[in-house]
This record gives structure tokens, C-alpha cells and sequence, in this order.
């Protein structure tokens, strides 16, 4: 499919940033005169200026994605071979249905292709279009939302950017395996919102849990097939480019380590950063911090081990037996990065076990003989 007909070029000033040859933008091949091959491409930047989703009609005079280029040309190259391509910016729709189908060939063509799309700006609503690419893939999948809010409101004059999960949770087909909220504040959320994901067997993680423990929080971006990243997830101090101004949220430092867990995720096929408001932002600090969290990101790739078979020689498997109970717990660790995962058995004997990733603390949970949360709420999704 010739997708250069979604895109317009990146201007020329980017051509100019790639002349040293040990930056970050050196290493890209760039839509700025010719569309880049995204067929051999391991990942594909591509920008999006849609903010028709905050209840907003005009279309912003710079786009997000060419500021954050701006700071993420200039770094310094990572370790790995890059083959990575900046697609330019997506041409937005008619309208904003349109913009969503657009995002959805998009994502869909990519990942056919085992080629990693890195969506860049635009209201977070415009995940949906990201969930959409997976409709055909005949798989249930699993989705991580790192955010403040959890975006579930039902009042119908709410802008879009306000209920795309409602539009993900109730999307027919429904081919959503698992959802994972992490980073959300309890003060931006209805008790009533909170208790429809508990009821699903969703997990939810407060920003506490993630500053107390961001490694616990390395299983969960470690399930996901799609990550979707609101900015507005940062404290303001740390991203200045958002609104409303929130003072609390996420360290620039712990948005970086997430973004490196994602990398790392040999599942993850699609990752976006969503709500980068150039207009807002304080000397081009949200910029800076987005850029950095995708050179993470792309680090993070770059180290991926490959962990998916779990018969081969990598792994130790570890059993553990309860008292009261037949069955035994089954525990996988990775000899080469000393990462663990468990074996879920469904409650109906038809359906075959899933081996989830988990951490060092769910196996020393199990090894007291208390059943991890993360076992009992897979297995309540199997059933």
C-alpha cells in the first residue's frame, strides 16, 4: 500500500539537523523529500496534528511532532543498527472519523509489516484509531494506558478526548484481552469508573504505587500489544505543555523508565504519546522530555531478548504446590535477563493456559502460598 499519500514532508530545516553524524537524526531516513521504505523499517516515527477531540476545530499552527523533532534530531545516537523512518505528519481527515480510519490503515499496514509505529501529538482520543488496526488480527490483545485521568465520562457534551476508552471498552467486535491503567490519580476519577474496571478485571495503578515501585509496574507495560501515553501523565513542572496545569503526576525521570520498559516489551507493536500542546510549553521543556522518553523507547528496542519461548533452554520453570490445592503454581525466569512470568490456568478446561509476565515479588507471594492479583485477575478474564 502507498501510505505517502497520508503524509505531508517534514520541512527542510530537519535535513540540515541530520549533518552530524552521530545524532539521533543522522540515523533516521526522513520524509523530507522522498517517502522512506517503512517495509524495511524496524520502527516509523510519524507525526499527528488532529486535536479535534478536545472539542477544538482549528488546527494548530505548529505541529506537535516537528517540536519534539526539533530536541529528538539533536540527540545523541543510541546503541543498535538503526533502521528506523520519520513517515513525516499524517494528513488529518475530513473529519474526525475519517482521522481515526486513517490511523487505523496506518498502524494496520505497519505492523503487518513487523514494522513498530511511534505515534507522536494529537488529542489521546486518537487511540482509538490505534486499537482499531488490531481488529483484523484474530487475536485478543492487551492495552496499557498511562495517564492521569481514566477517560470513561458518559456526559454527552464531553469532547472525545474525555470517553475513548468508553469507545475501546464497548468497540464490537471486542477483541480487548486485558487493559492495564497506570499512572492515574484518584482525584481525577469517579468511584463509579473505577469500580466498572474493577468488576472487568482490569488493573489499575494509582501514581503512588508507581513512585513507591515503578519496577512493579515493568510486568504490566511488558503485556501490552499497545501502549497508549498521555503526556498529561507528567507533573507539569516536567511537561509544561498540557492543560489544565496539574502540579502532580509522573517524573520526567520515571516517564523515561517507563518508555524503556516499553521498548524492551518483545510483544509491544504500537506505542503513542498523546496531548503535546506546542502552544503551552514553557521553552520547549515538554519537547525535550517527550524526545528523550522516545530515545528511551528506542533503546529499549534495541535491547529486546527475544524472551517468547518458553519450551527453549532460556528460561528455568519453577512449580510451586499448595497445601489445600492440587495444583501447582508455575513460575518461568529468564536466565538471560532474570525476568519472571507465570502460567495461568483458565477455570474451564478447554481453553489452554497463558503464561503472563509477573515479577520476582508475585513468585515470593506464591512461595508463602498467597495466590498473586495478577494470576486471580487473568484467570477471572480467561473465564
Amino acid at each position: 500500500m502507498n501510505l505517502s499519500i497520508f503524509f505531508e514532508p517534514i520541512t527542510e530545516e530537519f535535513n540540515l539537523s541530520q549533518s552530524s553524524p552521530k545524532t539521533f537524526g543522522a540515523s533516521l531516513d526522513s520524509f523530507i523529500h522522498k517517502f522512506p521504505d517503512w517495509r524495511q523499517a524496524d520502527i516509523a516515527l510519524l507525526g499527528i496534528n488532529e486535536v479535534r477531540g478536545t472539542g477544538v476545530d482549528t488546527q494548530p499552527e505548529i505541529c506537535p511532532a516537528d517540536e519534539v523533532r526539533r530536541k529528538l534530531y539533536a540527540l545523541k545516537k543510541g546503541t543498535g543498527r538503526y533502521k528506523i523512518v520519520d513517515l513525516g505528519n499524517l494528513l488529518s481527515g475530513i473529519t474526525l472519523e475519517d482521522t481515526y480510519l486513517r490511523i487505523k490503515e496506518i498502524v494496520e499496514n505497519l505492523i503487518s509489516h513487523n514494522t513498530l509505529p511511534v505515534l507522536i501529538g494529537g488529542s489521546h482520543d486518537l487511540d482509538y484509531g490505534q486499537f482499531l488496526a488490531y481488529e483484523n488480527l484474530d487475536k485478543a490483545i492487551n492495552l496499557v494506558i498511562v495517564d492521569s485521568h481514566i477517560d470513561m465520562s458518559e456526559e454527552v457534551e464531553v469532547p472525545a478526548h474525555r470517553q475513548h476508552l468508553q469507545r475501546i471498552l464497548l468497540h464490537e467486535p471486542n477483541y480487548l484481552f486485558s487493559l492495564s491503567q497506570v499512572a492515574y490519580q484518584s482525584y481525577f476519577v469517579e468511584q463509579e469508573v473505577a469500580v466498572v474496571l474493577e468488576k472487568l478485571h482490569f488493573e489499575t495503578i494509582r501514581l503512588g504505587q508507581v513512585h513507591t515501585n515503578i519496577q512493579e509496574v515493568e510486568p504490566v507495560l511488558r503485556h501490552a500489544d499497545l501502549i497508549s501515553f498521555d503526556i498529561r501523565a507528567l507533573k507539569h513542572n516536567d511537561a509544561p505543555g498540557y492543560e489544565p496545569a496539574n502540579p502532580f503526576g509522573l517524573t520526567g525521570e520515571e516517564a523515561c523508565q517507563l518508555c524503556w520498559y516499553a521498548g524492551l516489551n518483545d510483544s509491544l507493536t504500537s506505542f503513542g504519546i498523546y496531548e503535546y500542546n506546542p502552544a503551552l510549553d514553557v521553552r520547549q521543556v515538554t519537547a525535550s522530555a517527550i524526545a528523550v522518553m522516545i530515545w528511551y523507547f528506542v533503546e529499549g528496542f534495541y535491547h529486546r531478548k527475544n524472551e517468547t519461548d518458553f519450551t527453549s533452554n532460556k528460561f528455568l520453570k519453577y512449580a510451586i504446590g499448595f497445601h489445600d490445592n492440587p495444583n501447582k503454581m508455575v513460575f518461568y525466569k529468564s536466565k538471560v535477563s532474570d525476568k519472571w512470568w507465570m502460567e495461568v490456568e483458565p477455570l474451564r478446561s478447554e481453553k489452554q493456559p497463558q503464561i503472563i509476565p509477573c515479577s520476582y515479588e508475585d513468585y515470593l507471594l506464591a512461595a508463602k502460598g498467597e495466590i498473586p492479583n495478577r494470576w486471580i485477575l487473568t484467570q477471572s478474564r480467561l473465564a
